[in-house]
């Protein structure tokens, strides 16, 4: 009896998180070993499932870089990177929406709507709803720039119920434009600001912001991160991914998480528990 008062517990101290959040918009970043592990990829598909059930408003952007590094590799189509950019020209670009468009975003949807879920795979394409421009006047090809996003796109699929899963690939400005890759992280952050959503969530392989040793930084605000940098506390891929939250808070989102996506139900313990698991960044 004890075990089950247990678990009533932990539902009714979840409960002002549930209310606070009821009928709220979160973007999450869906990427890493979460995205890879078979079990996370159940556990994350039920973590979505129960906060849409709870009448939140769960919107997904995904990346999928491991497998386009994959298919590249067993079709024998060499890429190159610069400034960790992969370089996107025609070929490449095939591959990159092929395997999120066609791959990865279907398998999402796929488990979403098995665990009960009304999911819905889209690109940027579909509809036009996300418009882009080459970065840095074409230097490193077809990965974009975006330029609009189309909100009322998604404010219908969410009228009727379905979550959104987005594979960020842009419209180009012909009809025989390839299209344009986008990075994930940024294309969470322009999907978040233009939606007015309560909160980002980024999905990593890291417990979230970690000081020189190695301990997790609960919170940070602009200030904090600034002086991080500068002593190359931060650094490496996390400094993008920094500025992807820096940049949706200077939108109107109120917060943003980077939290760890290997831990089973993460999204839950950051969402519903006082503490969270992850790094929080506010303004």
């Amino acid at each position: 009896m004890q075990h089950k008062i247990h678990q009533a517990q932990i539902l009714m101290d979840a409960l002002p998180y549930i209310k606070l959040f009821n009928k709220k918009t979160i973007v999450i970043k869906y990427g890493g070993a979460a995205q890879i592990n078979p079990e996370l990829k159940e556990q994350f598909a039920k973590d979505i499932v129960l906060l849409y059930l709870v009448g939140i408003k769960p919107i997904i952007i995904h990346g999928g870089g491991k497998k386009i590094n994959a298919l590249l590799d067993k079709l024998d189509v060499k890429s190159s990177f610069v400034d960790g950019l992969r370089v996107t020209d025609d070929q490449v670009m095939e591959v990159v929406e092929m395997v999120l468009s066609g791959s990865i975003n279907k398998e999402i949807t796929t488990l979403l709507n098995h665990h009960g879920a009304k999911a819905i795979g889209i690109t940027g394409k579909d509809a036009n709803f996300i418009h882009a421009r080459p970065m840095d006047d074409g230097k490193y090809g077809l990965v974009g720039d975006i330029t609009k996003i189309d909100k009322k796109v998604l404010k219908h699929l969410m009228r009727e119920k379905f979550i959104p899963v987005i594979a960020p690939i842009a419209s180009g400005d012909t009809v025989d434009h390839p299209g344009y890759n986008i990075n994930a992280d940024l294309a969470a952050s322009k999907i978040a600001v233009a939606m007015k959503a309560k909160k980002i969530i980024f999905l990593t392989d890291t417990p979230g912001v970690l000081d020189k040793e190695g301990n997790l930084i609960s919170s940070l605000d602009k200030t904090k991160i600034k002086a991080l940098k500068k002593d190359g506390t931060i650094s490496g891929g996390m400094i993008p991914k920094l500025d992807a939250c820096l940049e949706t808070i200077r939108g109107g989102v109120e917060c943003a998480h980077i939290i760890d996506g290997r831990v089973q139900h993460s999204i839950l313990l950051e969402l519903f528990t006082k503490d969270g698991i992850g790094t929080i960044i506010k303004e």
